[in-house]
């Protein structure tokens, strides 16, 4: 399946509809990648931490993990809907700037214009 056909997909089950969709759909990326990261912590926390925590992780863990990584592309799904693009562009833009901050060595750094 391909970013478009996902996209389709997902709106079919958004039920969202009455609300403001913007702040409904932002509000809920940044609650399933805070579950992510909430996962990620204790990991760091409960094992015996040495700077890489994916070999840490057990077959559930990374199940775990894979589920919310779903739910964080159904709402980054759900916001390019609402802002009548298509992931597959999305996914276009970002690769066409993160190729050219490579070629001019600003993947490091900050801010959105380096």
């Amino acid at each position: 399946m391909n970013f478009d056909e996902y996209q389709d997909r997902a709106e079919q089950t958004a039920i969202y509809k009455d609300k403001d969709k913007l702040l409904y759909t932002a509000l809920g990326l940044s609650g399933e990648a805070g579950e992510i990261a909430n996962k990620v912590k204790k990991i760091i926390r409960d094992k015996d931490f040495t700077g890489d925590a994916v070999s840490l992780l057990s077959k559930e863990e990374k199940d775990s993990i894979i589920k919310e990584l779903g739910d964080v592309l159904w709402y980054v799904s759900a916001i390019a809907t609402d802002l009548n693009v298509c992931l597959s562009t999305v996914a276009y833009i970002n690769d066409k700037k993160l190729k050219d901050r490579a070629k001019r060595n600003q993947i490091g750094g900050s801010g959105d214009d380096r």
